[in-house]
């Protein structure tokens, strides 16, 4: 198992961890993490975009000439998508773009990711965000002497509201819960930092 030495907020050192070795020591699988952050791009894709069929664009409710004696070819309405200003034939609708990944290989990807930054010593454990009110300044003073720079992804309670408030408007700290993790944050982030209450445990890896 990997161990981690626990940080206070002001840098200095409160013990160390023992990681579990299930989610942060595996050895990264890089096809699987490929194809989950690909499927998870993917579902934020908003898939509006939408052309108008025959049915749905106005006019075209007289035939344009009778049907035999014009010498023209016959033509039913002006919205036929082969006449200007027509419906489209067969053109793009609003989709989902989402993929089914199954649950195992999302929680493999994000061990993987999770492994990766371990590796790296860029899994940094605080013992507790000790803020009594919001500060912007406070925050940024910690991730100083953290030593963390960069891209952060913060993993906080939900009840800690002090800290969310203090580091909310920092442009690179993102900010989620430890339900919310994925692979996709961990991966596009430098550095992974944790409270001991919200560092993942066995079970929850399984």
């Amino acid at each position: 198992m990997a161990t981690v030495t626990v940080k206070t907020p002001a840098g200095a050192d409160a013990g160390s961890l023992e990681l579990d070795a299930t989610t942060f020591g595996i050895e990264p699988n890089v096809p699987v993490m490929h194809q989950v952050v690909t499927a998870q791009l993917a579902a934020r894709r908003s898939g509006t975009q939408s052309t108008k069929t025959r049915a749905e664009v106005s006019g075209g409710g007289a035939k344009p000439w009778k049907q035999k004696g014009t010498g023209r070819a016959r033509a039913g309405s002006t919205r036929s998508p082969n006449w200007i200003g027509g419906g489209v034939a067969l053109g793009p609708k609003p989709r989902s773009y989402a993929q089914k990944t199954p649950k195992k290989m999302i929680k493999l990807a994000l061990r993987s990711a999770l492994s990766d930054r371990a590796s790296e010593g860029k899994v940094i454990v605080v013992d507790e965000w000790k803020f009594d009110a919001p500060s912007t300044k406070g925050a940024i003073a910690a991730l100083a002497a953290l030593g963390v720079e960069g891209k952060v992804l913060l993993v906080l309670d939900r009840g800690d509201v002090a800290a969310w408030k203090s580091f909310r408007n920092l442009g690179h700290v993102h900010i989620i819960e430890t339900a919310e993790l994925n692979t996709y944050d961990v991966l596009v982030s430098d550095f992974v930092v944790f409270t001991k209450s919200t560092l993942p445990n066995v079970e929850e890896s399984k």
